[in-house]
């Protein structure tokens, strides 16, 4: 791997002619570094075979890889030996002499330790409680259902370091032969049934067998003490199939089956027994059975890593196994190895710092450390999982005494309430307190420039209505026992508010890392009055302090209000700024009622509290912005400087005559624009926030008035920004794409982007209410309505199970649950069925009916949910009466609700399929409440190679150059291989653009095989269920239709139908897609029901003259004109043709061949009807023939519906042209020649593509950046023409091109759209009856941007795929001269000035 980034060079032009000139590119370097080579592996009782290692490995690796390897599993206690001499094990293999390939390597066995034994049997429990296929949902955790969907597979036998996931499905291939191709009805348009046991179809892998009857620790255990003297660490029973009980002996030799039995205890060997350094070579001596079995475990087909290796984290199923008592296995707890005793728990802080702590010099070094960083963050969030259940059911006792604010201890963990504070709020800020908490760790874990500033590991965790604060305990403050009556100083409290005056180097130090945080957090440095009267200078939230543990490292604690305050939801805003600065700076600065009013509230636009309602109060003093809208509004506000910078100097006698160095009149329009916009500076752009503003229980001094009402003024200009820019930006956003969220998660991801909290949920909704595209956005506000009914609902439900014991917990829930989703639900139901069982079963009863859970009732429950929404969203009638008005007039299903529900607060429920409808029945009942889960909240840690090699490789699709990309996103992959095991949201969108790039470059079986690993990978990390599961299920299904499995490909789009319909239901713009799709695929009448449906949903979303619509009409004309009716077909392509010419005019390609298709049928319906009308009906069946696409058509429009291949605008061709001219002029001083426009070096056999070597770089420079290399994407990508049929031809898939885009280019726009070769432009040639069309290197592409709703600047890509919109960072590359609120002079950099002066104070001529 290459460990080097290429540094940007002043002349972008010349840098691209020189890294052409280098050939050298990023594969090149992985390849000369990747020093992997095989060895030979024998000894230990295993059968010799070959391992690859690479030498950078230490020698534990390689022994790390081998215990994991089936050949020695579960043998554990190896070291590794070569020559005759035992190798160290942190040596690294390519330091040993003599080591090369082909080397042999003994395994030689080591003698066992107490642990270490205690070790090995752990090991062999974990091979013995093999995964069956219920397991994972019988723990909670999300399956993959890939396997049983394909059935059939191979192991991965291709590449050692598993990039490609190679399943060999060549058996169902046969399939598309005979297959019956019907959907079943549930999963055809118009359907309204949802069966659940669809999503979960029984697994094709057998269930685990058995090996053992019993397996537990001897009666004789522990050993007495003359035979503990004579090596005995444990005597264990075993009871195997034959029925035969054992006792086995664990020594340091090994294991041995000694004479005792249940009455006679007798430690000897057992004549035939030997001592094995294996235990289950002892279970292999004593029972054949067991031998049977176990050599069947060992030579199982084996599955993928992605599908066996545990995920980091715990990703939760809410559905769980349909019989859950017969999935519960004996796991052969009553061994007991696993038990540590409790003076073990972990030092969590200590493993999470000395992982920080590692070095970051070589790539090598950086990825062992973020590897390590992940292994102790999920081991962490692993044991507040456990730990939240052993401390919430009552197992650990509080430590402080506290009943109000009971703190634990357990497993190395603090965890805590929170005390309820009545400046926040009361109780309803102990949650805030505890989840701004995590986000401002994340934010400071998050600065990687500041590795000696360190953080406690901090984790939340939510359990049956409980929220604790899980954090590793903190180190002792620096300093003796004799010191703790000394000042705070000698006790290592270095920085606080209650820190005191003091001064030492180590203060200093810690102030120069808080200094250097706040600029990247952009946080003002502020003073405010302590209360002492002191005066407090600051770099953080008022809150925090700063210390110096007994470790010797720096930390920060107490960050839960490190952001900016909203000014929206202050509950002071008004006096604020009274409160702080005192009367007298007030009336010094405000003269008079009029100016006074005007100054409080300076910042706030025009009627803007007429208009929003806004500022107003909030159930909690805590809101804070998002960091994702404090860095849009910096955007904003530079855009803002830079447009009236160029304003100033126009009106004083033009940019270019005042730009001048030295001249003073540029200085003074800096200065009056960074007055005009806020800047913290006079002198340059700088954006800096404090975070103690608009916070109760803060006073600043009197000579911080000035600094404090710019500080307002900002605040209010941003809390007012979210009202104004952002959320009609997200509104518009969702109103130009089919990948809109579909549920609560992805529409918390898509807000969160823009910075919009969760608590403007109600003013999306007014805002959808107030467009005229309402009806467009109905799935948004289905959402929208949704979120905010199941949060609501959420806090009702953590106020209910607070009075419910342990033994009503699944009766309660299933209570809530029918009293939530049936309409006039009420408890004598379910009172009377519990007394009925309770009398069956012989119990007592009456219980339940007396506790106050069960007297709930629907209406009572719908009361307090429409409460707490009308408190916090301020929607008070949009919720209605009852669950039944959130189904007529939102058209919400409840198995959504029931889903988001479950998800949300942990709960799991028994698979099968529940009739919500019922009135006289109570639809879940308490057998069908599992388990409740805790949900955790945690801190994400860095992969920070690999997402810049994820990054580089966007930016390579930006500037068309696929090869480049392919090989930053196989660079990607390998990183996230190495950090992650490729479990990790960002690795399966990786593998999702490698497999889109991969089949783009025309490789559609490599695709496929990436595909499938992101499958996976998505299953299993985001949720079998995951919208992002959705896509990634209807990518696959176009790559194996295009390798010819027509079968697979049908049953992938139904599934990812089937998940669609289970989270959001039919009224939503993907299905659309999806529909188009399974009418291209299907066979018979289906094709049409599909494709009609589509064709109402795109007309409905979008209207009628939209690509979406308009791509569909062609669809519905071509599947009419194999059907032989012509007529419908006619319309159908008349509509089409309308919206192409109304989109991109009468000469664009797209309308010429939807004009051409249609005199193609025209002529078959006259053909047609004049043949009825002289030969009878019996000529039809010729006619019809002739118009049936042909399979690549079929790929190509599913290619193009899916949003693979897209189209473009030729605004880009004179941008282009200007940066080649630039290109060939620099060309020319280095000596070299240019060829159509193409800057070749003289050696012709070196013609490649200009490749950066740098992994990282973004396309950050401005324009150059932005387009380099164009051309020479079209020169290596020769294999990219394509050839669509049926006018297939490159649609932009629904991304709106805008007419004026299109029609507005003449001169040299259009002759460079001439120069370039084909470039869109169609040859249109019918053959009679058909009519094809072909593009060369002229796709064209344009996306939507996320943030400003704005088409961006065309992208030269030859088949160009588009960016993972599922993830939400497409729109953040952006490949062209920013465009934000109407600026697009130079590259809107965050907190920068891209004229003449650069962000934070730096000047750049």
């Amino acid at each position: 791997m290459k460990d080097k980034v290429r540094k940007g060079g002043r002349n972008q032009a010349k840098a691209d002619v020189i890294s052409l000139i280098s050939g050298k590119d990023v594969a090149g370097m992985k390849q000369d570094e990747d020093t992997s080579f095989p060895v030979k592996i024998q000894g230990a009782g295993v059968e010799s075979f070959e391992l690859q290692v690479h030498g950078f490995w230490l020698v534990q690796d390689a022994i790390m890889t081998l215990l994991s390897r089936d050949e020695v599993c579960p043998r554990s206690n190896l070291l590794l030996a070569f020559a005759g001499t035992t190798l160290d094990p942190l040596a690294e293999l390519q330091s040993i002499k003599g080591l090369k390939p082909g080397a042999v390597l003994r395994l030689v066995e080591e003698p066992y330790t107490a642990r270490a034994a205690r070790l090995h049997l752990t090991r062999v429990l974990e091979l013995l409680r093999a995964s069956g296929p219920q397991d994972a949902l019988r723990e909670g955790r999300s399956p993959s259902i890939l396997e049983t969907l394909t059935h059939n597979q191979t192991p991965d036998t291709s590449l050692p370091n598993g990039k490609n996931l190679k399943r060999s499905l060549s058996n169902t291939k046969t399939e598309t032969a005979n297959q019956d191709g019907a959907p079943p009805e549930y999963l055809l348009p118009g359907s309204s049934e949802r069966p659940l046991m669809a999503l979960l179809p029984q697994s094709s892998q057998p269930e685990a067998p058995s090996y053992l009857k019993d397996l537990s620790l001897s009666c004789w255990n522990p050993p007495p003490g003359h035979r503990k003297m004579q090596g005995d660490f444990l005597y264990i029973t075993v009871v195997t199939i034959e029925g035969r009980r054992c006792d086995i002996t664990s020594c340091p030799k090994g294991f041995f089956l000694n004479r005792s039995t249940e009455d006679v205890f007798d430690p000897r060997p057992a004549q035939s027994s030997s001592v094995c350094h294996s235990f289950t070579d002892v279970l292999c001596h004593i029972s054949p059975a067991f031998k049977q079995t176990f050599t069947a475990l060992k030579n199982r087909p084996q599955l993928p890593p992605v599908e066996v290796m545990a995920t980091p984290y715990h990703t939760l199923s809410w559905l769980g196994p349909p019989c859950a008592s017969r999935t519960h296995k004996n796991t052969f707890s009553r061994l007991g190895v696993e038990d540590e005793p409790a003076t073990q728990a972990p030092d969590w802080n200590e493993e999470l710092q000395a992982a920080r702590d590692l070095p970051l010099g070589s790539l090598e070094e950086r990825l062992q450390r973020e590897r390590a960083l992940l292994q102790v963050n999920s081991a962490f969030v692993r044991a507040v999982m456990q730990g939240a259940e052993t401390v919430v059911d009552g197992f650990v006792e509080p430590v402080n005494g506290n009943h109000e604010d009971p703190a634990f201890l357990w497993g190395g963990l603090f965890m805590s309430q929170g005390a309820a504070c009545a400046m926040f709020g009361g109780e309803r800020s102990r949650r805030v307190v505890q989840r701004l908490e995590l986000k401002g760790v994340q934010a400071y874990n998050n600065v990687e420039s500041l590795q000696a500033l360190h953080t406690l590991p901090t984790a939340i965790v939510d359990y049956r209505g409980v929220r604790l604060l899980a954090q590793g305990l903190a180190p002792g403050l620096e300093g003796s026992e004799q010191d703790q009556e000394a000042g705070a100083a000698s006790r290592g409290l270095l920085y606080g508010v209650n820190a005191g005056p003091q001064e030492s180097p180590h203060r200093r130090r810690l102030l120069e890392l808080l200094a250097s945080s706040a600029k990247s957090l952009c946080l003002q440095r502020h003073v405010v009055l302590a209360p002492n009267g002191h005066q407090v200078p600051l770099f953080t939230s008022v809150d925090a302090q700063g210390l110096l543990g007994a470790d010797g490292r720096f930390y920060v604690l107490d960050v839960f209000r490190t952001f900016p305050a909203d000014a929206n939801f202050c509950l002071e805003v008004e006096t604020e700024s009274q409160t702080v600065t005192g009367d007298e700076e007030s009336n010094k600065n405000c003269e008079g009622d009029e100016e006074k009013k005007g100054c409080v509230k300076e910042g706030w636009p025009e009627n803007y509290h007429s208009d929003s309602g806004l500022p107003k109060s909030f159930t909690h003093g805590l809101c804070r912005l998002k960091p994702e809208l404090v860095q849009a509004f910096i955007q904003h506000k530079h855009c803002q400087f830079t447009q009236r910078v160029r304003e100033i100097l126009d009106a004083n006698g033009g940019f270019e005559e005042c730009a001048t160095a030295g001249d003073s009149r540029a200085t003074e329009a800096v200065r009056a624009a960074c007055k005009e916009v806020g800047s913290v500076s006079d002198i340059i752009f700088e954006m800096r926030f404090n975070s103690s503003v608009f916070s109760p229980g803060v006073s600043f001094p009197p000579g911080e008035s000035k600094s404090t009402k710019l500080q307002e003024r900002l605040l209010r200009e941003a809390a007012s920004f979210i009202i104004t820019h952002q959320i009609p930006a997200f509104v518009e956003y969702c109103l130009q794409t089919n990948e809109a969220p579909m549920d609560g998660a992805s529409i918390k991801q898509a807000l969160h982007q823009r910075g919009i909290n969760l608590r403007y949920l109600g003013h999306v909704v007014k805002t959808i209410n107030q467009t005229e595209h309402k009806e467009h956005l109905r799935h948004i506000l289905r959402l929208v309505i949704g979120d905010i009914f199941i949060r609501s609902t959420r806090r009702v439900f953590n106020n209910f199970l607070q009075g419910v014991d342990m033994p009503s917990l699944s009766a309660a829930v299933s209570h809530f649950l029918c009293c939530l989703l049936v309409p006039h639900f009420t408890p004598t139901t379910i009172g009377e069925e519990t007394k009925k069982k309770s009398r069956r079963r012989g119990r007592g009863a009456g219980a339940s009916e007396s506790t106050p859970w069960s007297t709930l009732t629907g209406a009572e429950l719908w009361n307090l949910v429409c409460q707490d929404a009308a408190e916090t969203y301020n929607i008070s009638d949009s919720l209605g009466s009852g669950p039944n008005h959130l189904v007529e007039h939102y058209g919400i299903q409840k198995l959504s609700l029931l889903r988001e529900f479950c998800l949300k607060t942990g709960v799991q429920l028994r698979l099968r399929d529940y009739s919500l409808d019922n009135q006289n029945k109570a639809p879940i009942g308490p057998d069908d409440v599992l388990n409740i889960f805790p949900v955790v909240k945690h801190l994400h840690m860095p992969t920070v190679d690999a997402s810049k090699a994820h990054r580089a490789a966007h930016t390579s699709i930006q500037k068309g150059l696929l090869d480049q990309a392919h090989e930053h996103l196989k660079e990607a992959a390998y990183l996230f291989g190495r950090v992650c095991n490729d479990l990790h949201p960002e690795a399966c969108y990786c593998h999702s653009l490698l497999a889109k790039v991969a089949f783009l470059q025309g490789k559609p079986a490599e695709a496929r095989s990436i595909q499938l690993k992101a499958v996976v990978i998505s299953e299993r990390v985001l949720g079998f269920d995951h919208p992002n599961t959705i896509l990634q299920y209807a990518l696959l299904g176009v790559y194996m239709f295009a390798g010819g499995e027509t079968a697979l490909a049908q049953k992938c789009l139904l599934r990812a139908r089937l998940l669609t319909l289970t989270v959001h239901g039919e009224d939503h713009p993907y299905i659309a897609t999806l529909d188009s799709c399974l009418g291209l695929v299907l066979t018979g009448d289906q094709r049409g029901q599909y494709l009609k449906n589509a064709l109402r949903l795109n007309t409905s979303f979008f209207g009628p003259e939209n690509l979406h619509t308009a791509l569909n009409q062609h669809l519905l004309a071509q599947w009419m004109c194999s059907k032989g009716d012509y007529r419908s077909a006619m319309t159908h392509e008349k509509e089409a043709l309308t919206a192409f010419t109304s989109l991109f005019g009468e000469d664009h390609s797209q309308t010429r061949c939807s004009k051409e298709f249609l005199g193609v049928i025209t002529k078959q319906a006259v053909k047609v009807e004049r043949s009825l009308r002289q030969a009878g009906a019996d000529c039809t069946e010729q006619a019809v023939e002739c118009v049936t696409p042909t399979t690549d058509t079929v790929l190509e429009q599913m290619v193009l519906v899916m949003g693979i291949r897209k189209t473009q605008s030729d605004k880009f061709q004179e941008y282009k042209q200007k940066h080649q001219e630039l290109k060939a002029a620099v060309a020319r001083e280095l000596g070299f020649k240019v060829v159509n426009g193409v800057v070749t070096p003289l050696d012709e056999s070196e013609k490649s593509s200009s490749q950066e070597t740098g992994s990282g770089k973004e396309a950050d420079d401005g324009g150059s950046s932005a387009v380099e290399n164009a051309s020479e994407g079209q020169q290596e990508q020769p294999a990219e023409e394509t050839s669509v049929e049926t006018a297939a031809v490159d649609s932009a898939n629904g991304h709106v091109v805008e007419p004026a885009e299109e029609n507005q280019h003449e001169g040299s726009d259009r002759a460079a759209s001439e120069v370039k070769i084909v470039n869109g432009e169609s040859e249109v040639k019918a053959t009679g009856e058909e009519d094809e069309t072909s593009t060369a290197n002229g796709e064209v592409k344009s996306e939507s941007d996320e943030v400003n709703g704005e088409i961006n600047r065309a992208v030269d890509v030859p088949a160009s795929p588009s960016v993972l919109k599922s993830k939400g960072t497409w729109a953040d590359v952006v490949s062209k001269p920013a465009v934000v609120n109407g600026t697009g002079d130079k590259d809107a950099a965050v907190n920068g000035v891209a004229d003449n002066i650069t962000a934070n104070g730096v000047a750049k001529e």
